[in-house]
């Protein structure tokens, strides 16, 4: 007889996650308050680990912690504002 297979949980979209993100700003868009207005918008809690700003470009290392949902709404908010968004590699050193 076989013995039956435990199913996973399911990640649910209220589970609580974490995200590091690059975010890049070009010049046009970097007076623009996009981590305040994501903090007051979704439900999440920003925190900024890097950071480097010109006039010619603005590179942002951000974590966002809180629900699933949150954080990819925050995401693609972001991102339709025109802010280049990528998923942070961490590395076993940076981990």
């Amino acid at each position: 007889m076989a013995t039956p297979k435990k199913k996973l949980p399911a990640t649910k979209s209220t589970s609580p996650t974490q995200q590091r993100l690059w975010l890049m700003y070009p010049p046009k868009l970097i007076k623009q308050p996009f981590i305040y207005e994501v903090g007051r918008k979704f439900k999440v809690v920003t925190n900024i680990r890097q950071a480097s700003v010109t006039d010619e470009i603005g590179i942002v290392c951000l974590e966002l912690d809180g629900p699933r949902d949150e954080v990819k709404a925050a995401i693609k908010w972001l991102v339709k504002q025109g802010v280049n968004v990528e998923p942070v590699e961490i590395g076993v050193i940076a981990g």
